[in-house]
């Protein structure tokens, strides 16, 4: 029971530091922008840029999902600057269009996703809930959710992403407050939009990952099935997306596995072969080994593998990407996480899961983040007074 402790812990601070040293290039698609703003590839936690080299946050719709020309003719009223991200929507609507999207956020410091997935873990272990899977598990978390997105002043980021704004965009409506009030609306809104004929795809993404993450590393020492069951029946309320749960199983019986001490390396095969795409992977894994550890052409493999697997938030290829890179550093968070950051996109949301994919394995065989990455995350506090 000790070393599954552990395993869960090394998770959480494996997914905080990914997100974090992901934070300062989130959503660089072209990795040559990287070196450019930051003099170099990233080797520790920096603050961002104010401004992002191919921003597209002005675009960004601030009333729901996706993008502003997306929306109907009908507005709905904007949730951005009024339900959520009080004082950030003039960020959104700057006529300069290249806000960073998380400027103002300094080194170490997690992106909203993983500040989500850190609260869901502190409501679940202080509600006392052996089984996450539980109803009441679910209405917890989504109540907190509510009032720590809907409360100014609660985190810093500028960014939102359309599971979010869609989420309120609804909630509006009717505004419900109480757990149970909370979890009534977001059941029937899930069952509305996962019968529809139509899905938005902003839904089917790889920020789908981050608010399960507790659901499965709190349910470690239970049955696979009933751990990866929990974390299904709660996406399906953030993310309503025929896609999704899928891919979130996929993830999810992965972790809870290395969670129990299996090996990392064979979690992520187990988890390309489920996607199809083994052998392009061992293609760029024999390519990739063709050149010293850490090497600059080592590096370029790898981006070029996350580049053709899924390099955007689609959960899909992300999801691919995040198999191929736990595959190739399944005995070395540390340097995991670099390449993962390095490698460009959608690297915090990717990131977050990677990092606690490797985390959780790390811990069996000795490989742990370094401890100056734990003290200079900004949020260690809350990690370290968890009671696990």
């Amino acid at each position: 029971m000790a070393q599954v402790l552990r395993s869960v812990s090394e998770a959480l601070w494996a997914m905080c530091a990914a997100d974090a040293m992901s934070m300062p290039v989130h959503w660089y698609y072209d990795v040559h922008d990287i070196r450019r703003d930051f003099g170099g590839w990233i080797s520790g936690f920096s603050a961002p840029r104010s401004r992002h080299p191919s921003s597209i946050l002005s675009l960004s719709n601030p009333a729901g999902s996706g993008r502003t020309a997306w929306s109907p003719a009908t507005q709905r009223p904007e949730v951005v600057g009024k339900v959520i991200l009080h004082d950030k929507l003039s960020f959104w609507k700057s006529p300069s269009s290249s806000f960073h999207y998380h400027q103002g956020l300094q080194a170490g410091d997690n992106t909203l996703n993983v500040l989500c997935a850190l609260r869901a873990t502190q409501v679940l272990l202080s509600g006392g809930f052996s089984d996450t899977w539980h109803p009441d598990a679910r209405a917890a978390v989504l109540a907190d959710y509510v009032q720590f997105l809907t409360t100014a002043g609660t985190h810093g980021d500028t960014y939102a992403e359309s599971f979010h704004r869609s989420f309120f965009s609804d909630w509006q409506e009717g505004r419900p407050t109480s757990s149970s009030e909370i979890l009534a609306f977001a059941e029937k809104r899930s069952q509305h939009t996962l019968n529809s004929s139509f899905h938005d795809s902003q839904l089917d993404a790889i920020g789908c990952l981050p608010m399960i993450l507790p659901f499965v590393l709190l349910s470690a020492s239970a049955n696979q099935e009933r751990a990866v069951s929990a974390a299904v029946e709660f996406v399906k309320l953030t993310h309503p997306h025929p896609h999704v749960p899928e891919c979130v199983s996929i993830y999810a019986r992965a972790l809870h596995a290395v969670l129990g001490g299996a090996d990392v390396r064979q979690q992520a095969e187990r988890g390309l072969k489920m996607l199809g795409v083994w052998d392009t992977c061992r293609g760029f894994s024999r390519k990739a080994a063709r050149f010293p550890e850490s090497s600059e052409e080592r590096l370029q493999v790898h981006q070029s593998a996350v580049g053709h697997l899924g390099l955007a938030c689609y959960s899909r290829g992300a999801l691919s990407s995040l198999f191929y890179l736990a595959h190739e550093f399944h005995e070395d968070p540390a340097a995991g996480i670099l390449a993962n950051t390095n490698c460009g996109g959608e690297n915090c949301n990717r990131g977050a899961a990677l990092g606690a994919l490797l985390g959780a394995g790390g811990a069996y065989v000795g490989a742990i983040i370094p401890q100056h990455w734990k003290d200079q995350l900004r949020d260690a506090d809350i990690l370290r007074n968890l009671q696990l």
